[in-house]
């Protein structure tokens, strides 16, 4: 496995955050930071994807956590699905300028997978924080 390896939306998948063959869908595109075992993801949401006032909406917030808190999963090789999530909005994320997304692993128990993600704009500052546990699928 190389160090880096970014993670394209596959043009077969109908996910909402990252698949390709979602019309409607975000077609979100991270990097697999093998060394540093993170996932990153470097967007600006653009109007579409806003709330009130410029920012992002809370559910759009979550839906990029959860993308890259999910993409983690790929360093144990496993096919997890979020079991639970929490989200903490610190500040606005504006939706017209650079936001970096960027998850790792916490912990694992079993078939748990446990995950940080932060949202932070390009000066640094955290702007939405989350945590979740992931469950592997039985084959």
């Amino acid at each position: 496995m190389s160090d880096e390896i970014i993670l394209v939306p596959n043009p077969e998948n109908k996910c909402f955050g990252c698949g390709g063959a979602n019309d409607g869908g975000m077609k979100l595109t991270f990097t697999q930071d093998n060394v540093a075992r993170r996932i990153v993801g470097r967007f600006v949401l653009g109007p579409r994807y806003q709330g009130g006032g410029g920012m992002g909406h809370g559910g759009i917030i979550a839906t990029l956590l959860d993308e890259a808190m999910g993409k983690v999963c790929r360093f144990r090789e496993a096919r997890a699905v979020t079991a639970e999530m929490s989200i903490q909005f610190l500040k606005p994320v504006r939706v017209d300028e650079e936001i970096i997304v960027e998850a790792h692993e916490t912990n694992f128990v079993g078939r748990n997978i446990f995950q940080s993600g932060e949202i932070r704009n390009a000066a640094g500052d955290v702007l939405a924080r989350g945590t979740a546990r992931f469950v592997i699928l039985r084959s």
